[in-house]
């Protein structure tokens, strides 16, 4: 079991569009959308005649060296970090997805996750096709192999109607990009001039790293075709209600970051302050769960006028690896990745902030970890509403009934965690935060889900983990924090 205290995001995605150097601009930009995936990278480029892809499972720095980029050839590239939702964590599924079609070749790259996807699947498997990896985003590679239109632009509009879910895509021919994002927008996509060309990435912070400009976000249903120094958009025909992932606000995006057309640091900040109006604290300072929680906390210590003070050190050199069955390693995760400062925290009530909490095991060791350290109250506060249900639009959530929002009380919560007070952020006060609210998908809140899961209904997957149907309600987890 490998020490996470939180989901992860899939993917991060860059494209570009007649450049020299493609494949280097591309590995630069995939460092700055790091955060969003950490299990595999890969970049494909083009120079106009050959499609070359070099992808491996590890961390960018680990998979690109300088003589790496400089041997994917071209001006065009589509560049990838992943971590896995939909397929498993396996080279085979790493992305970009290469392969020969009639239209020559064809490299994709894919954020996002279609609930659909096993339905389609189904169809073409029956159909006599075979399917090389796990991945959801190969089944809209076979649908484009099949389609009758001659320009990959018009396959694209042909067949993305059929497709449900959440995709952010970049499809790469050997002389074009193009970008799409779904009809409802779920998760980010933006637009950036480089010079006399375009980029195209998952955050505007990949843009600041190779000296581009912000320009705007893909709308959702749009298709924009970069070639040559030009830039042409069309539409998807579907036509529906936006639905922008709130929780790249609350926890994914970087801060520094424009994502939806909004500053995340912004949006974060404002959720703080609204907390620290909804919920202020007896307290003397408030600290932040870094770093995600940083700017929230700064809101919240404006907010109620106390100190902001670093009171927990977290270790950046402890990812992913530490992978570790015995119970006794477990225990000590949390230890190993954040630890309290304290001259800091001793014989102080402290206001712990915190993005979410998910399971509610790691929480319950940090402030356990904070109340060893002299604390005499610890008091939580959370800058987003409690999490109920999974994303199935390409977020890895725990199943429903493993989120301990799903079948608790706050009170039963605070008493599990053995902190002082604990206080979510209100829904209204986060769509406050984040502006034009009715614009945001908010199902890990409330359980209205924007797409139709029609193909999952009846299935073991959807009684689980999107109904909910029959989740008892769970004694509180036990025997996991060394207590």
């Amino acid at each position: 079991m490998s020490f996470t205290r939180h989901w992860h995001e899939e993917c991060g995605v860059v494209g570009i569009a007649a450049i020299h150097g493609a494949a280097e601009l591309a590995s630069l930009a995939l460092h700055a959308l790091q955060h969003r995936g950490q299990e595999s990278a890969g970049i494909t480029a083009s120079d106009g005649h050959r499609l070359r892809t070099f992808k491996k499972m590890g961390l960018v720095a680990d998979v690109f060296d300088e003589q790496t980029t400089k041997d994917l050839l071209g001006d065009y590239a589509i560049g990838h970090v992943r971590y896995s939702t939909s397929g498993s964590s396996h080279i085979l599924n790493a992305q970009p997805l290469q392969v020969a079609s009639h239209r020559g070749s064809i490299s994709l790259a894919h954020n996002g996750n279609l609930v659909n996807a096993p339905e389609l699947r189904r169809e073409m498997e029956a159909d006599g096709s075979i399917f090389s990896t796990t991945s959801d985003s190969e089944v809209i590679l076979h649908m484009l192999a099949r389609s009758r239109a001659i320009a990959c632009e018009d396959a694209l509009l042909e067949l993305l109607p059929r497709v449900k879910g959440a995709y952010s895509l970049l499809v790469m021919t050997r002389d074009r990009l193009i970008a799409i994002r779904d009809p409802h927008g779920f998760r980010p996509l933006c637009l950036g001039r480089y010079k006399d060309s375009y980029v195209i990435a998952s955050e505007s912070c990949a843009f600041d790293i190779i000296g581009a400009t912000y320009l705007r976000d893909v709308e959702p249903g749009e298709m924009l075709i970069l070639g040559d120094g030009e830039l042409t958009s069309r539409r998807l025909s579907e036509e529906v209600t936006e639905r922008c992932c709130v929780f790249e606000h609350v926890y994914f995006s970087r801060p520094d970051s424009l994502v939806f057309g909004s500053s995340v640091e912004t949006v974060r900040r404002r959720s703080g302050e609204i907390l620290g109006r909804e919920a202020p604290a007896e307290a003397d300072l408030v600290c932040a769960v870094p770093d995600s929680s940083n700017t929230a906390a700064l809101g919240y210590a404006r907010a109620t006028g106390l100190p902001f003070e670093l009171a927990l050190i977290r270790n950046h050199y402890v990812g992913r690896t530490f992978i570790s069955p015995a119970q006794k390693v477990r225990d000590m995760s949390v230890r190993i990745k954040f630890n309290p400062v304290k001259e800091v925290v001793e014989g102080k009530r402290v206001v712990m902030i915190d993005d979410s909490i998910v399971r509610g095991t790691t929480m319950r060791k940090l402030v356990k970890l904070m109340k060893a350290a002299g604390a005499k109250e610890v008091h939580l506060r959370i800058a987003s509403p409690p999490v109920t249900h999974p994303c199935f639009y390409g977020i890895d959530t725990p199943v429903r009934n493993e989120l301990i929002a799903s079948s608790h009380t706050v009170e039963e919560i605070t008493t599990y965690l053995r902190v002082d007070s604990l206080h979510y952020l209100s829904r209204d006060g986060l769509l406050e935060a984040a502006g034009e609210g009715d614009r945001y998908c908010d199902a890990c809140f409330t359980g209205n889900y924007p797409v139709s899961f029609s193909a999952l209904e009846g299935s073991d997957v959807f009684d689980n983990h999107v109904a909910g149907r029959d989740i008892p309600v769970k004694p509180m987890p036990s025997g996991q924090d060394g207590s």
